[in-house]
């Protein structure tokens, strides 16, 4: 009983440790991918783009998104498409919907990271603009461009054809008074007739005070004025064209650069922690003016944190530590969630690779478990032909080649046991000699096994097996082998 037991043992040993080695290729190879491909932290910014700036234009579809179509089209399995066609109003997400949008127009599209700064965080930072290419900036140019367009029409409706007075007003030079480009006071304001002959209008505007104007002809008053409402204005934060400052995104990382390393000249940060995030969103409502100021310029550029900051804010009763607290928590909440749905789309591809490895490698599960007892059975006969003597030899002679010595076939077992051997039915296979390492080429009979339908059944374990994950098995083979953690072992 004690040998049976044994044996399962070893054969659950085995089958872990297969398992195991499996899994961590598999995810190997994958946070290889991941890391050459810049994903992870490409997933995290085109999230805070979305968050922070709002929807980048619709500027039609792109050389890769019909690439992208024409596979799709080939699979014929994937009907989600990758980029809807939203409206030009709305634009749409830089955060992928399907699968190929996470490894195919992600790493290969337009990169969402904001670009790699070696200087330290500025004392003082930009002023907060639409990011270029989102429909908050498509929409402040073109209201820019609406207001240039409307200041242009009143100039040359008050034009004179023949450069008399201008229509509508009393006489060309009373507005150029008015607006302080006109001579000193007292000057004739019409060179036909003198002060004494104006009219009650022009009589009005002879007798302003000297004293209000400056020393270039300027009304005092009025520059007073302009000064104090650029004062206010830098006090309550505003918003700036866009170029001319940064988006919040950009701000957010001019705070996270100093942990920061380049790749390609982009930011490689793939995680933030909630409380840095929250820390960043304060010192940017403080230099803006006030968290309220900054909600409000937030909410005239789209942005969508405008609302979770609303909330919070109203939560939080205007209390700024609370605030912190509250932006912290609802980040936190954010992540976890970009975490589920990273882990979405990751799980295809490592079902994907899970199907390659198996293949390649030709690991059929119930084939190797009949073999890891068959091994740990011959390992007993040699037990028993060491303690009974050579009359136990003749059952070992079947295991052999007819012209190698029994001892030499014995010796040949014994030092490659069925573990070694797991990855043998590759196409290709190394073995050490004393000549070095030797490659072999087997694709021909790892076609035949992998055509031949006994062998589909332990594939299909094996594959799913693999998608268990190396997390999982190491936990199992710690179980099963008595092995206990470091933590375990220090706190007892």
């Amino acid at each position: 009983m004690i040998s049976l037991i044994s044996y399962y043992a070893d054969l659950a040993i085995g089958l872990i440790l297969a398992f195991l080695l499996l899994s961590l290729l598999v995810s190997g190879i994958n946070e290889g991918i991941v890391r050459l491909l810049g994903i992870r932290s490409k997933f995290l910014w085109a999230y805070l783009r979305d968050t922070l700036d709002g929807a980048e234009t619709a500027d039609g579809t792109s050389r890769l998104d019909r690439i992208v179509d024409v596979l799709k089209r080939l699979v014929r399995r994937i009907s989600t498409p990758l980029t809807a066609a939203p409206s030009p109003g709305e634009g749409r997400s830089r955060l992928p919907a399907t699968v190929l949008g996470v490894f195919a127009r992600l790493p290969f599209g337009r990169d969402p990271r904001p670009a790699f700064s070696q200087e330290p965080p500025p004392a003082q930072s930009p002023p907060l603009a639409p990011a270029t290419g989102t429909v908050a900036a498509e929409q402040m140019m073109a209201a820019e461009q609406a207001s240039a367009d409307q200041a242009v029409v009143p100039q040359a409706a008050t034009g004179s054809p023949d450069g008399g007075p201008a229509t509508g007003t009393a006489g060309g030079s009373v507005g150029g008074s008015v607006s302080g480009s006109a001579g000193p006071v007292g000057a004739a304001v019409d060179p036909a007739h003198s002060a004494d002959q104006a009219d009650p209008l022009e009589q009005a505007v002879l007798t302003l005070d000297a004293s209000t104007l400056d020393a270039s002809g300027t009304d005092a008053r009025v520059a007073d004025a302009t000064v104090a409402g650029g004062v206010a204005d830098a006090a309550v934060g505003g918003v700036a064209l866009p170029g001319e400052g940064k988006s919040m995104a950009e701000l957010l990382h001019e705070r996270l650069q100093e942990i920061d390393h380049s790749k390609r000249g982009r930011t490689t940060i793939a995680d933030i922690p909630p409380a840095r995030f929250a820390v960043a969103v304060l010192e940017i409502a403080t230099e803006h003016g006030g968290v309220e100021v900054l909600m409000r310029d937030l909410d005239a550029l789209n942005s969508p944190l405008s609302r979770p900051l609303k909330a919070v804010w109203n939560r939080a009763s205007h209390d700024l530590e609370a605030f912190r607290r509250g932006v912290e928590d609802w980040f936190d909440g954010e992540m976890e969630r970009l975490t589920l749905l990273y882990r979405r789309y990751v799980r295809w591809v490592i079902a994907a690779l899970g199907l390659v490895v198996t293949l390649v490698f030709g690991l059929d599960s119930l084939e190797y478990g009949k073999t890891l007892l068959q091994d740990n059975a011959y390992r007993s006969e040699v037990t028993a032909f060491a303690q009974s003597g050579p009359q136990a030899l003749e059952p070992l002679r079947e295991r052999c080649a007819p012209a190698q010595d029994t001892y030499a076939c014995v010796t040949d077992v014994l030092s490659t046991p069925a573990f070694v051997k797991i990855f043998t039915h590759a196409p290709v296979s190394v073995s050490m000699d004393a000549g070095g390492p030797a490659w072999e080429w087997h694709a021909g009979d790892w076609w035949r096994r992998l055509s031949t339908p006994g062998h589909w059944p332990g594939l299909l374990l094996t594959l799913v097996a693999v998608l268990f994950g190396a997390p999982f098995w190491w936990d199992i083979l710690r179980r099963v082998s008595g092995m206990r953690s470091r933590s375990q072992g220090s706190s007892g």
